[in-house]
């Protein structure tokens, strides 16, 4: 597998040496680096920080009585040994519960605490508010939701720190945008970056967007920068899907494997500028 890493990786030496030379690409975390470690929890964004990481991705909802909470499923059974939609709990049921890997589920205010002190954060906060039946606009439920988002995540926001609101429904992401304008935000597709994408990023006034790895291109990159956007593939299972990101021109990639990236990265294609 190695020798097979090493070739794919001396073929994009050959194939981008020029540009590669001055390529910088911003690797980030993924829920604390999720096939590494126990995901989303403080267990795992500390192992990303402690190898060098600065730059993390987490996943924020809501419990019933209002308590913001580091979980990605809406549902409590693949990640805890509880089970449930975690938007009919409150908190004091959620916090008798642990992760498969035996540790206590996060608390956005937790998770501020942990970034407190670290210096040059990049870190993407995505609003998990699908369906959209467990936060509706009628009742007020997601403006309570985005406006306890931003304020727990701005209060304390160091000077240097890029904080990024993202998520794939687009409702928080107007919200946020009306009410703060020139908040950073991030428009996940469950797509490849394509012209329909490109339009969709634009007509929404969202320069960032967050598109899947598989099915773009080189030339589709390219479009979506002359177009103005930001671009951040996903998702990073295998250092493969990180090269081929590398090679597509992103200029964000998470990672699920901060560790092997890390290490693959720098002994193997140091002519790539990854800041972690």
């Amino acid at each position: 597998m190695k020798k097979i890493l090493l070739s794919i990786a001396l073929i994009f030496a050959a194939a981008v040496t020029v540009g590669a030379q001055n390529q910088v690409v911003r690797a980030f975390s993924h829920r604390g680096g999720r096939m590494e470690y126990d995901e989303n929890t403080l267990s795992a964004f500390e192992a990303s920080r402690d190898m060098g990481y600065t730059g993390y991705e987490t996943d924020i909802r809501m419990t019933k009585d209002g308590v913001l909470i580091i979980t990605h499923d809406n549902t409590l059974d693949r990640t805890t040994n509880g089970h449930g939609k975690v938007e009919e709990k409150t908190w004091d049921e959620i916090r008798q519960l642990e992760t498969k890997g035996g540790h206590k589920i996060l608390t956005l205010d937790e998770f501020m605490q942990f970034l407190k002190g670290q210096k040059g954060l990049y870190v993407e906060f995505e609003m998990k508010t699908k369906p959209e039946a467990d936060y509706p606009e009628e009742d007020g439920t997601l403006a309570r939701y985005c406006d306890k988002l931003y304020e727990t995540v701005m209060k304390n926001k160091p000077a240097d720190a890029q904080y990024l609101f993202t998520s794939s429904d687009g409702r928080p992401l107007r919200y946020l945008q009306q009410k703060h304008p020139g908040i950073d935000l991030l428009l996940i597709v469950s797509k490849p970056v394509t012209t329909e994408t490109i339009y969709l990023c634009k007509t929404m006034g969202i320069p960032r967007l967050g598109a899947k790895t598989e099915g773009t291109s080189r030339e589709a990159v390219k479009a979506a920068h002359e177009a103005g956007l930001i671009v951040s593939l996903w998702p990073t299972h295998k250092i493969e899907d990180f090269i081929l990101g590398c090679y597509l021109g992103a200029d964000y990639l998470c990672t699920d494997i901060p560790g092997e990236t890390m290490k693959f990265m720098g002994e193997k294609m140091p002519w790539i500028n990854v800041v972690y």
